[in-house]
């Protein structure tokens, strides 16, 4: 059998991937697909999080490397630095180009195995403080340190020497491409790609295609209904949306609120958190948890709002799939979501943490019908020029073919 060309393939690396739910996963396999659909051959490495996840496997024509160490766990990514490192040098000849989405970890063992081999390495940054070390600081907090001070710094420092030796860093908002900057790298190295979503996917529903919708998902006499979609986890601002969920609730009650998405494998879950104060605070019956689901298109599509009270974010995935969907956006003034929302035209933009100033931007969606219409077509139209898969495909097919010279 004749070995694919290495300049004409791309091995991309991630931690996590489906079945696992999330934005970077999310946004990872999209990329896969729509490179594979292009016609660039492509390889994904990630970490078996499950022991029953097959070792190997076919994932919308990718094929799928799953590395040890397996199993749950926020420190076994860092054992699969030396895994995935091997992993590449045994996939040598089939990929010109390491391309890792999110970095923090795996980036080690691209730049290592791209000096190696001598191939072009692309890192891209899902969350904040991936490069500045910030990220880390949640699973550093029981151990009283932070990465700002030894002897983390000395680690992250000796750490990002090496990853500046990448060919290109991926900023997908102006927040990362600030942080970059600020830690070393080369402007002429950064390239500015958003996320994406499929529009053919994510799309409005209306009439009754929306009430057969509700219908399926148990949404039958609920009216408004708002959602948030993503993971259900400390710094999502979902604590303040359930205290001002309790304040919306007994104006429209008939209202429903809906969580789509779980705490997962991330150190910061709250799901519990959450369930627990609607059960003692008498919302269960206007607050649905659906869990991990892969349908998330049509929980948008049943909704009459889009709700993302964020506190901190690096893009926001789920604010473009909700645009998608056509839905107004009710979220916070942060860094990363302002790149996307117009406040006023596709979104309603509140301070991060003001349970008041939240409530009454819920309450003026699901009120004035009119505005919910014009807003959710601007954002819809927003997604159509600038966060479109095919647009960001091409794109990425761009990059690749330039660090390849």
């Amino acid at each position: 059998m004749t070995a694919t060309p290495p300049e004409a393939g791309i091995c991309i690396m991630t931690e996590t991937y489906h079945p696992v739910t999330g934005g970077g996963e999310t946004q990872a396999r999209a990329l896969a697909r729509g490179l594979g659909a292009s016609g660039v051959p492509v390889h994904m490495i990630t970490r078996r999080s499950d022991r029953k996840l097959p070792a190997q496997e076919i994932v919308d024509g990718v094929p799928v490397y799953r590395m040890r160490p397996s199993g749950s766990g926020h420190l076994r990514k860092w054992g699969m630095v030396f895994t995935a490192f091997a992993q590449l040098v045994r996939l040598r000849t089939e990929y010109g180009v390491i391309l890792v989405c999110g970095f923090r970890a795996l980036g080690i063992s691209a730049v290592l195995a791209g000096m190696l081999l001598r191939k072009p390495c692309v890192l891209k940054s899902d969350s904040q403080g991936e490069l500045s070390g910030a990220f880390f600081d949640p699973g550093l907090a029981g151990l009283h340190l932070r990465h700002d001070r030894l002897p983390v710094s000395m680690a992250v420092r000796a750490r990002n020497a090496l990853l500046r030796r990448a060919q290109r860093f991926v900023a997908i908002s102006s927040v990362i491409e600030t942080e970059y900057l600020r830690n070393g790298v080369a402007a002429e190295r950064v390239v500015r790609i958003p996320n994406s979503v499929d529009p053919a996917v994510f799309c409005p529903v209306s009439g009754t295609g929306k009430a057969a919708l509700r219908e399926r998902l148990g949404m039958t006499t609920h009216d408004p209904v708002a959602v948030y979609t993503g993971r259900l986890v400390t710094g999502k601002g979902l604590q303040s949306l359930l205290r001002a969920w309790q304040e919306v609730a007994p104006a429209h009650p008939g209202a429903l609120l809906v969580l789509v998405g779980s705490g997962g494998l991330a150190m910061q879950n709250c799901e519990d958190e959450l369930r627990r104060f609607a059960r003692e605070n008498g919302l269960t019956r206007s607050v649905m948890f659906t869990g991990s689901v892969d349908s998330v298109h049509e929980y948008l599509q049943a909704a009459d709002a889009f709700v993302f009270p964020t506190e901190r974010e690096a893009f926001g995935i789920s604010v473009i799939e909700a645009m998608a969907c056509g839905l107004p956006v009710v979220t916070t003034a942060v860094d990363g979501v302002r790149d996307v929302v117009r406040p006023g035209v596709d979104a309603l933009v509140v301070p991060p943490g003001d349970d008041q100033a939240l409530a009454a931007a819920i309450r003026r969606a699901f009120e004035a019908a009119g505005d919910r219409s014009t807003m959710g077509a601007a954002a819809r139209q927003r997604v159509l020029e600038r966060y479109a898969a095919d647009r960001v495909v091409a794109a990425y097919r761009e990059l690749l073919a330039g660090v390849r010279r």
